[in-house]
């Protein structure tokens, strides 16, 4: 099949898979973000707190804790200026400005967009758009849709129970303009990102949640008013304070539910919108690989069994790493505070405590419920850790896999892999040899794709991302910086992992470590 060769191009060798003398037209780039024009709008509180310590007790939030809430997901947080030498020869300096969020993306891009359907005090329940560059809402739909949004799940959540659902959802144009085909991979772990953080700043607000990868894609964009060429729902996240019943399966006694059937229950809606680009190119192969990945029918959300999470014990000698506890931080602070080094990496000696709480948080903290495993079977993680270590404490250099079950590393290949690892990158913007843990998000080759399809790899890449966004805000606990990388060679990192025999490959690469301060301008975008 077409998809089964670009899906292994976009990961072994991208070229192939890229349309061939790719050009970005940066004068006709994209917004980061969705513009809904002529709509009703909802302003937001901008006196947002800058403490999200300790849990909060759960509580229906009002319209002022929402806007907090979505501030701390996905708002415009800090603004920064950069200057910097692309040509050491000659006397001349760019000087790059950008809007961050607290969820980092590819080249700043963030193709994503968040809609909320709400039940809340102040505002009439509806379906709305978080309009970032304004932290308001754009009203959407006005009225009570729960049984539509059940129904478009199978029944599997009791949405009448939860006073809120969020919808994530990529904008395909956002990042193909600048990234050719191999934006389908950026989207699904920009999109697992943006969920880890989503997920966390939940967890803050004593908010209960699950992820939903699997639902009627036509009934969900029909509710939205998407157009499925250029946009499309991947992620569902309920989020409740009250009992509610959470479940992967449904109920037998529920009948048969079919996009085609539940759209036909809602008029099409067309708001305006805006995104500045004039001259937008197609995209076929992520339209094609979104339409064969979409789901039709209630009865076509299946289960992974435990079996084929693929995971197997590494045959080398085991090191327990030290007893640590879950860590206690302030997820505002660190938020603020995390950075993401280039050539800002300064190697320092690590401690093992400090790996221990490192890796330990972040698969810890990645536990989530979703719709994808039988919550009373055990499971192991569908994702999980390699790294490749140098100069941490009491550990011989080499490459491990991290056991989060035993919380112990597994020798796999002794030595020192940072000279390998930097000959593998396709841009030399990190320098390795000052890294001393290069972590790697591993999965199976194959994403499952016998249960769930194609839709398995994006599935997938938004589990990777979810764990990269909880390793990245757990280096920051420890006092690191981490830098996502999906510039690497990923047969070469498979090779040092020996992942061959358990059918396994690297996902996505995250050097972590020491690093010293960035010469530039930021502020931050709150009150």
């Amino acid at each position: 099949m077409i998809f089964d060769e670009f899906l292994h191009n976009l990961h072994f060798d991208i070229e192939k898979a890229s349309i061939p003398n790719w050009e970005v037209d940066w004068e006709d780039g994209p917004l980061p973000y969705k513009l809904y024009r002529e709509l009703p709008v909802v302003p937001l509180s901008l006196e947002v707190p800058l403490t999200l310590e300790g849990h909060k007790q759960p509580l229906k939030p009002d319209l002022r804790q929402m806007g907090h809430f979505l501030w701390y997901v996905y708002g415009l947080t800090q603004f920064s200026q950069m200057v910097f030498n692309l040509d050491p020869s000659e006397n001349t300096t760019e000087r790059m400005q950008s809007n961050r969020r607290f969820a980092p993306s590819g080249g700043a891009l963030y193709p994503n967009e968040l809609y909320v359907y709400l039940k809340i005090e102040d505002l009439p329940v509806g379906v709305y758009h978080y309009d970032v560059a304004h932290h308001r809402l754009a009203l959407l739909r006005e009225g009570n849709y729960d049984s539509y949004i059940a129904r478009a799940l199978g029944n599997r959540c009791e949405i009448p129970a939860c006073f809120g659902t969020v919808f994530v959802s990529t904008m395909f144009w956002k990042n193909f303009f600048k990234y050719n085909n191999f934006s389908y991979r950026l989207q699904g772990l920009d999109a697992g990102v943006l969920i880890g953080q989503l997920l966390e700043v939940s967890k803050r607000f004593g908010f209960e949640s699950g992820v939903y990868f699997q639902f009627l894609d036509r009934a969900m964009n029909h509710l939205l008013g998407l157009t499925e060429k250029e946009e499309s729902v991947y992620a569902v996240i309920p989020l409740s304070v009250e009992p509610t019943i959470w479940s992967a399966n449904g109920s037998e006694k529920d009948r048969i539910v079919t996009a085609d059937e539940l759209s036909r229950e809602l008029t099409s809606i067309h708001p305006n919108h805006y995104v500045r680009s004039q001259r937008v190119k197609e995209y076929p192969m992520l339209t094609k690989l979104n339409e064969v990945s979409m789901l039709d029918s209630t009865t076509k959300f299946p289960l992974i069994e435990a079996k084929e999470n693929g995971i197997s014990e590494g045959q080398g000698q085991a090191i327990a790493l030290p007893h640590v506890e879950r860590l206690s931080y302030d997820l505002g602070a660190i938020c603020r505070n995390r950075f993401s080094p280039d050539m800002d990496f300064n190697l320092g000696r690590v401690t093992q405590a400090e790996l221990a709480n490192l890796l330990h948080e972040a698969t810890n903290s990645f536990l989530y419920r979703n719709d994808l495993e039988a919550a009373h079977k055990k499971h192991e993680p569908r994702v999980s850790l390699n790294v490749c270590l140098y100069n941490v404490e009491g550990i011989p250099n080499g490459a491990y896999q991290y056991d989060s079950i035993t919380h112990s590393l597994r020798q796999v290949h002794l030595g020192d892999h940072r000279l390998l690892l930097q000959s593998g990158m396709s841009l030399y913007n990190v320098n390795l040899l000052q890294v001393p843990i290069c972590i790697h998000v591993t999965g199976v080759k194959d994403y499952y794709k016998t249960t769930l399809g194609y839709r398995g790899y994006r599935i997938q890449q938004m589990e990777a991302g979810m764990l990269v966004q909880r390793l990245l805000l757990s280096s920051g606990a420890v006092g690191m910086g981490g830098h996502p990388l999906l510039g690497y060679d990923s047969n070469l990192c498979d090779q040092i992992y020996k992942m061959e025999p358990q059918g396994k490959t690297s996902l996505i690469q995250i050097p972590i470590g020491p690093y010293r301060q960035r010469p530039w301008l930021l502020g931050g975008l709150c009150s």
